[in-house]
């Protein structure tokens, strides 16, 4: 690409108030990126761009793609725009692509096969731990594992995708040059140093808005073979990926919970609506494996139960739902003490992990 098709495309994706598929309808009216900002006022009819659009078509703010070349020098930077061969095939396909995609990291990842996690910002111990474990597994077998660096249910995807040692994406709702929340930029640029990439369709300096991150979310499930969603409550942003991923012909799965849950009511509303139930990985490597080509490495081997018999008896009393430690008292005749000081064995062990008021779940 020449360095005026570069400024073209820097200046088309800062045009106000022109989105992705009027871009589109730009770049298919006059050619090429170039073409668009060499044509008289009134070539433009038709279009229904505003009059600011319209002036800045005619005067772009250079000074702002100068920024942007400046961002995009520094080591680990760059871009994709939607004519680049390197450009991910699958985003290529959904009706509103980004015309230009500002990555961090190694964007090669982007090209290879794909499933996102998403799920709840204020997710149980249980559903965090669900989720890193999913996406260590699912990295392990072969995909990639992409979400949206948010609190919660997306952070544990990263850091599951992290720990299996594996690349991650993780998509912004925000300009490249920032991190949101702020809390996790450790968490943005270990994936960058782990072979992961950090993308955006915004340019540098656009800082997080309301609107970003529902906009971001068709790009996290636009990227991915199939959404795996981990606990949502029915208003969360989560399932909006979800169902953008059902009208993008996406597979979507869901981890179900029990109906007096906030949390996995979003979930179960999903799997009404014909999204995959998943109780575990080969659920999802059963429906993806023809389609994604990967080998299941998984490791099947039987849970190894607790060596300490007392913790053991106590496990067996322990529900996959919240279980008190009066429930377990009552159910074993341990003392109230004895029980949790096996309960922190137990969760150390991987077995079971503390619910909300108090309780604990079993999780394997």
């Amino acid at each position: 690409m020449t360095e005026e098709a570069l400024r073209c495309w820097l200046a088309l994706v800062r045009l106000p108030g022109v989105g992705p598929r009027r871009a589109v309808s730009l770049l298919e009216r006059f050619g090429s990126v170039c073409a668009v900002f060499a044509q008289p006022r009134d070539s433009y009819g038709g279009l229904r761009l505003s009059g600011e659009a319209l002036d800045r078509l005619m005067r772009p703010r250079w000074e702002e793609v100068e920024a942007d070349l400046a961002w995009l020098s520094q080591p680990g930077h760059g871009c994709l725009t939607l004519h680049d061969r390197e450009y991910p095939a699958l985003l290529r396909e959904i009706p509103d692509p980004p015309v230009l995609l500002f990555t961090r990291g190694d964007a090669t990842v982007l090209r290879r096969k794909q499933i996102a996690i998403v799920g709840s910002r204020n997710p149980t111990a249980m559903g965090e731990r669900t989720a890193r474990r999913f996406a260590a597994a699912l990295s392990r077998a072969g995909l990639v594992v992409t979400s949206g660096l948010a609190a919660g249910i997306d952070a544990a995807g990263h850091e599951g995708a992290l720990e299996a040692g594996s690349a991650t994406v993780a998509v912004f709702g925000c300009g490249p040059d920032r991190v949101y929340p702020s809390r996790h930029q450790r968490l943005a640029d270990a994936i960058v140093g782990s072979g992961g990439v950090l993308v955006s369709e915004a340019p540098p300096g656009t800082p997080p808005s309301r609107e970003g991150f529902p906009r971001r979310n068709r790009i996290i499930s636009g990227l991915s073979l199939g959404v795996l969603v981990v606990e949502a409550a029915l208003q969360s942003g989560s399932l909006i990926t979800a169902r953008q991923a059902m009208e993008q012909g996406r597979e979507v799965f869901a981890i179900p919970g029990s109906i007096f849950d906030p949390l996995a009511r979003g979930c179960n509303a999903l799997i009404r609506e014909g999204a995959k139930l998943v109780e575990s990985v080969p659920d999802i490597l059963e429906e993806l494996g023809a389609l994604a080509g990967f080998v299941d490495r998984q490791e099947r081997l039987p849970a190894v139960p607790p060596a300490d018999a007392e913790a053991a008896r106590i496990l067996a009393h322990i529900a996959y739902a919240p279980t008190s430690v009066d429930t377990l008292v009552a159910a074993t005749g341990y003392t109230a003490n004895l029980i949790a000081s096996k309960l922190v064995l137990l969760e150390m062990e991987g077995h079971v992990a503390a619910a909300p008021g108090g309780g604990y779940c079993r999780i394997k």
